[in-house]
């Protein structure tokens, strides 16, 4: 059987998707057409069909989408159906804001740490979230089960910070 890899640009658009979704889930659609969903949305029809494609049959001719089964669908190839503890590198303005971020709230990715280099950040808490130093970041990070870590530091101090925790 030979198994075709699905580009970046593929899940990309399937977050996009996943996305309308949600508004027409939120507004009380129960169906949707890819026609439709490209209309309202600036996507392209076949584009999501074809992408769909790739995970299998979702829609039903004649009907369209059913917007329920869909998001769940959707949910569960981007893997956002389980939890996500996440780590925040940079406690500046970038990252104290993304720690905050309400949408974390409302999905499966909670902010379990923040990480920085400055000392009179360390040890403080943006609501709930202790500031580490980031040369704990492999000790942390294994302890809090951390799977997903956003970099918020300057664009020139980024490719170190890559380095750092890709070694943790």
């Amino acid at each position: 059987m030979k198994v075709e890899k699905i580009s970046e640009l593929t899940t990309n658009r399937l977050s996009v998707y996943l996305r309308c979704l949600n508004e027409l889930a939120a507004e009380g659609a129960k169906t949707v057409s890819s026609d439709k969903l490209a209309k309202r949305f600036h996507l392209n029809s076949a584009q999501i069909r074809k992408d769909l494609a790739y995970f299998g049959e979702f829609g039903v001719r004649g009907v369209g989408y059913y917007v329920k089964d869909l998001r769940k669908d959707l949910t569960k190839i981007l893997g956002l159906e389980k939890e996500h503890c996440v780590a925040i590198i940079g406690a500046g303005r970038l990252g104290t804001a993304l720690t905050d971020y309400y949408g974390f709230s409302q999905s499966n990715f909670t902010v379990a740490a923040l990480f920085d280099t400055d000392e009179k950040k360390i040890g403080q808490k943006v609501g709930d979230v202790e500031i580490f130093d980031i040369k704990d970041f492999a000790e942390i990070a294994k302890r809090d089960k951390i799977d997903v870590a956003v970099i918020a530091v300057p664009a020139q101090f980024a490719q170190s910070v890559l380095e750092q925790i890709t070694k943790a």
